[in-house]
């Protein structure tokens, strides 16, 4: 196995623990990757500023690293700021995906700064607004804001009633966007051809380092293009069963149990003091 030098981690459900705090135990495994020449990225459906207090927490403030946002549609260097690569769905494409979520009944989001905006609420408009800390705003003439094009739209709703809602949205713009469940009740929608793979691939051609030098660690469909294309994809225990299926290694602890500080020592730290 190939040393590595790029880490990948997801945050909610795999570094995060349920109450959204990171163990000491994990923060300690990162820094001592960091210190062994390991370059950390953080890779999250959540937007710039639901991602800042995690970053901090882990000091890559003051380290050289990347954050990666919206699932992929940005990337920044952690300890600058400084944007190195966006893209955003054009007007039309996301007036279209509106429109098909409208007419079935289900409210749309999208991002910008720290605030979510909201075409109406639903049970489910609240889980975002907890897990991420940002702002609800309900936009009346929704479908003027998405006009200007967004970095990703998030449909929530029931997951039973959202998988015939994915089925009409590929048939009728499949070959325009990217489309996956990022949790159960959350169906997103990004630009074409990107995800969190794409992202974590220009991540480590900036840094200069091939695939087999990365490691992935994610337990959602969101997490599927990262885990595929790093040389060693891992899923967390607690993660989809199809994460599970398609990663090289399943870890034996949850995110709850230190399930990434455990894949830390194993692949990354015990390979730096023998090599």
């Amino acid at each position: 196995m190939a040393p590595i030098r790029l880490l990948a981690l997801d945050l909610d459900d795999t570094l995060l623990r349920s109450d959204l705090s990171i163990s000491y135990r994990t923060r300690n495994a990162i820094k001592k990757a960091e210190s062994s020449g390991v370059t950390v990225v953080l890779a999250s459906g959540r937007v710039p500023a639901a991602m800042e207090r995690f970053s901090r927490l882990l000091g890559m403030d003051k380290q050289p690293g990347y954050l990666v946002s919206n699932n992929g549609t940005i990337i920044q260097e952690s300890h600058t700021g400084t944007i190195v690569h966006e893209i955003r769905i054009p007007g039309g494409t996301a007036l279209s995906a509106y429109d098909l979520a409208n007419a079935e009944g289900f409210p749309v989001q999208i991002y910008e700064d720290d605030i979510m905006y909201v075409s109406r609420t639903n049970e489910f408009t609240s889980y975002d607004q907890k897990l991420t800390g940002l702002r609800q705003v309900v936009v009346e003439n929704f479908r003027a804001m998405v006009s200007g094009g967004c970095y990703k739209l998030l449909i929530p709703g029931d997951p039973m009633l959202l998988s015939p809602l994915e089925s009409i949205i590929r048939t009728y713009l499949g070959n325009d966007i990217t489309l996956f469940t990022s949790k159960p009740y959350f169906l997103e929608i990004l630009p074409a051809r990107t995800d969190k793979g794409t992202a974590l691939a220009k991540a480590a051609e900036l840094l200069g380092v091939p695939r087999e030098e990365v490691l992935a660690i994610g337990d959602s469909m969101n997490d599927e293009a990262m885990i595929r294309w790093a040389g060693m994809g891992v899923a967390m225990v607690n993660g989809d069963e199809r994460i599970k299926n398609i990663a090289s290694l399943v870890t034996e602890k949850s995110n709850d149990d230190d399930g990434v500080a455990e894949v830390i020592e194993r692949y990354i730290l015990k390979g730096a003091r023998h090599g």
